[in-house]
């Protein structure tokens, strides 16, 4: 008989917790621990909570997720933070499966998992095995654009999407991030292994959820010997599904839309361009494969579970 797991995600009322705590709800294998609106504002309870659970899923901001995971003194808690607190720290494994066999064992061993930013699981999936073949150097100058729907912003920008006395200026897209400060760049370039980080220019538009990230590169960009074939082929190697899936074409009308895979858990990777000058393409929703999908395939994994289970691909 399948051993229900107990888990309690701390910060359940936002947009991330909320849709997790969806996907678990009908699952069998799994029981939703609960605390009051009262209890979620007791450090006492919440710490009781934190180590009495199998697996605690953090969804708080990075100071309180950094908190929270420093109450876990029980040895047997899994903790997953959506967080970006510990995606580059010491102890913490990072949830990207599909980076390489070694990741995915290391995500089923560990009891510390980080999930990935939303951006920056779409750049990793594009360089990070360009990198490892030697495709694009360590010491390549990158710049990565994306383009995502508002929910991304959390609940304060759904709101100001959605309100009837919303500003013009939310119809039109708005580039954010100017100051290359962006919270992702910092896990961009240490997964990645760059030596710099790269330029990034994240737009949000007028869309509920999605997102497509492409990196651009110049023939001059790549290794002497490797061309835009040899890209597509490595991609065709390394990315077979279940969740993350070479395509040799993703839109057959020249249009590539930023919301084409909403609502649901997987990642399209494809190139386009030619041999002069190459797109390099992921295509997702930053509420799935970029969120609360990203941490329900780190809890199987973690749990023994198919890694599917629960998710809509």
């Amino acid at each position: 008989m399948r051993q229900v797991k107990r888990v309690f995600i701390d910060g359940s009322a936002g947009t991330t917790g909320l849709r997790i705590a969806d996907r678990l709800k009908c699952r069998e294998d799994m029981e939703l621990l609960i605390l009051s609106g009262q209890e979620r504002k007791d450090r006492a309870c919440r710490r009781e909570m934190l180590n009495s659970c199998d697996i605690a899923i953090l969804c708080l901001p990075d100071n309180a997720a950094r908190e929270a995971a420093g109450m876990v003194e029980n040895p047997n808690t899994i903790v997953i933070d959506t967080s970006t607190a510990h995606r580059t720290r010491p102890g913490w494994v990072y949830g990207l499966p599909e980076l390489s066999e070694e990741m995915e064992e290391k995500i089923k061993a560990s009891k510390r998992i980080s999930v990935p930013g939303c951006h920056a699981s779409g750049f990793l999936a594009l360089v990070y095995p360009l990198l490892v073949k030697g495709v694009i150097p360590r010491d390549a100058r990158l710049t990565v654009h994306s383009v995502t729907g508002y929910s991304g912003g959390g609940k304060k920008m759904i709101k100001e999407y959605q309100s009837d006395s919303r500003s013009h200026f939310l119809e039109a897209p708005r580039q954010y991030g100017l100051d290359q400060v962006h919270k992702h760049l910092k896990e961009m370039q240490a997964v990645s292994g760059l030596e710099k980080a790269p330029v990034f220019c994240p737009v949000v538009a007028d869309f509920y959820s999605g997102l497509v990230i492409t990196v651009p590169l110049f023939r001059e960009d790549l290794a002497a010997g490797f061309g835009i074939d040899d890209i597509r082929d490595i991609y065709r190697t390394c990315y077979t599904g279940p969740v993350v899936k070479y395509t040799e074409k993703i839109s057959g009308d020249g249009y590539l839309s930023a919301n084409m895979l909403a609502g649901r858990d997987s990642m399209y990777i494809t190139v386009e361009g030619n041999e002069d000058r190459i797109l390099l393409l992921a295509v997702y929703d930053n509420l799935g494969k970029g969120a609360s999908g990203a941490a329900i395939q780190c809890l199987n994994l973690a749990t023994g579970e198919d890694q599917t289970l629960g998710l809509s691909l």
